[in-house]
């Protein structure tokens, strides 16, 4: 079996710790939890836009890896406000459209973000046929 531990790739801003942001294996992309930081480490205020960035930090990663979100096969949501929800599932199906994977999704206490997410995906090479 091979196992490629990516730290980061092109477009986002470094892990900040000592993790990898994916692991690829078997045919499986595993990600880290993502929040809406920009390369330069700025994060937007408002729920929604964190939401956004968060999304496009994730698709970033995925396609970086040679998978995408229409191969994400199951999500972990991390929300700080639960009342938060109603906005998360609205952004959320616009993003991942008729490829809506499994999902949890908890509330949490985090560190100056008002979410994180998570995700295991197919790679791209492993359903195309």
């Amino acid at each position: 079996m091979t196992i490629r531990r990516v730290r980061t790739v092109d477009g986002l801003a470094g892990p900040v710790g000592p993790f990898s942001q994916a692991v690829v294996a078997n045919g499986f992309v595993y990600t880290s939890g993502q929040i809406p930081a920009a390369v330069d480490g700025s994060i937007p205020a408002d729920f929604e836009e964190q939401l956004e960035a968060t999304l496009q930090n994730l698709r970033t990663l995925l396609d970086g890896v040679g998978s995408s979100l229409e191969h994400v096969v199951k999500v972990n949501g991390y929300l700080t406000d639960a009342a938060d929800l109603e906005a998360y599932n609205r952004i959320y199906v616009r993003w991942f459209g008729e490829h809506l994977p499994a999902r949890t999704t908890v509330g949490v206490n985090l560190w100056g973000v008002a979410l994180e997410l998570e995700c295991v995906a197919v790679l791209k090479e492993e359903t195309d046929d």
